[in-house]
């Protein structure tokens, strides 16, 4: 994982590559909007899909695989934030 663009104090975008369970290369975008005294974080990541990975998504919900680690994070930055 790299940062592959940071725009203050808007957005960070991350360069992410997988190895396991199959290769991957994707990008995430945190995009960060002031509201006040707080800031809404969203997140996204797009990035080419072979053909395994299109069969394994009928299967399997990406969301529900790798979002709870998303916004695990995003807590974990909220908790560190607001110390």
């Amino acid at each position: 994982m790299e940062i592959a663009e940071s725009v203050t104090p808007s957005k960070v975008a991350l360069k992410l590559d997988f190895e396991k369970p199959f290769e991957g290369h994707n990008i995430v975008t945190f995009t960060l909007e002031p509201k006040g005294d707080v800031t809404n974080v969203t997140w996204g990541m797009h990035g080419p899909m072979p053909y395994i990975s299109k069969v394994v998504s009928v299967f399997c919900n990406m969301d529900s695989m790798i979002g709870k680690d998303f916004e695990a994070g995003l807590a974990n930055m909220k908790a560190a934030a607001e110390k």
